[in-house]
């Protein structure tokens, strides 16, 4: 073997066992791996969106609180570069259900440029192999954010699930998905 490769090939060895796990009196310990999503703080703009939701579906005696699981929806190009906020409303009887994402984008113009990008993504095969058949989607524009919701009607645990369409459908600019 080459010096120079000789040299990388025990370079890559130290790496590699500097990534495992070490061994503190008698106990291993490992290090989580960093977050692979943006580390972000939540704007005025999506705070604004926040409220307007918590107003809108408060109407309707439904909660909003930030999620406590991770979801990201199936995206068109622009909402899937752009920083997002995912919130989720309580539905005590299908708790794994009722996500709200909001995505930050620069300007109004872009925010509806977006939601139309989402909704005709949504009409496409490549969008609609990602959802159950029968998937309503909500696409709201706000200012310069874009909320999104979908849901299955036939498919709803909760008797208040129709509800938080509902509720989002006063909220914004509705942006409909072409069938």
């Amino acid at each position: 073997m080459r010096p120079p490769l000789r040299a990388f090939a025990l370079l890559a060895c130290l790496a590699l066992a500097g990534c495992g796990a070490t061994t503190t009196g008698g106990q291993t310990v490992t290090f989580p791996p960093g977050s692979i999503g943006p580390n972000r703080t939540v704007t005025p703009a999506v705070l604004l969106t926040r409220a307007a939701l918590v107003d809108a579906l408060g109407q309707q005696h439904l909660v909003l609180q930030d999620t406590q699981s991770p979801f990201r929806p199936p995206e068109a190009a622009i909402l899937a570069a752009a920083p997002r906020a995912v919130y989720q409303v309580i539905l005590p009887e299908d708790p794994d259900q009722g996500y709200i994402v909001v995505y930050e984008l620069n300007d109004p113009p872009l925010a509806l440029q977006a939601a139309q990008e989402q909704a005709a993504y949504l009409a496409t095969g490549p969008g609609r192999v990602n959802f159950p058949i029968g998937t309503v989607h909500v696409i709201r524009q706000v200012g310069s954010s874009v909320v999104l919701y979908s849901w299955i009607p036939g498919g709803a645990d909760d008797p208040n699930t129709p509800n938080i369409q509902t509720a989002l459908e006063t909220v914004g600019l509705g942006v409909p998905v072409p069938n």
